[in-house]
């Protein structure tokens, strides 16, 4: 059984700075990308970043030069450090990760963590 689980929400003033983790636990072959998305009250689910096994990265616009994903593949562990944090960037923040089970399968499987609350107010 593959979970995905984070850790590091909470409540921070703006300007302040977090730090997610997601760590993925079970048997599996190996991890493809893995990914943080986020979903705020009454807006749809966006991407923030994501980062390959090779360590290529993508961010949204609207996080990049203040939010930073990283992964250490030695602990199945993808990371996202936020700066600069602003009250619009207020949400729940999911992991994700594409897993390949087993060396022979046909394609990698996705998965998600539960979310953390990322809550930016004064």
């Amino acid at each position: 059984q593959v979970q995905l689980v984070e850790s590091g929400g909470g409540l921070v003033q703006p300007g302040g700075s977090l730090r997610l983790s997601c760590a993925a636990s079970g048997s599996f072959f190996s991890i493809n990308t893995m990914g943080w998305y986020r979903q705020a009250p009454g807006k749809q689910r966006e991407l923030v970043a994501t980062i390959t096994s090779d360590g290529s990265t993508r961010y949204a616009d609207s996080v990049k030069g203040r939010f930073t994903v990283s992964r250490d593949n030695t602990k199945n562990t993808v990371y996202l450090q936020m700066n600069s944090l602003k009250p619009e960037d207020t949400a729940v923040f999911f992991c994700s990760a594409e897993i390949w089970i087993e060396a022979g399968d046909f394609y990698p499987y996705n998965y998600e963590g539960q979310g953390t609350q990322v809550t930016v107010s004064s």
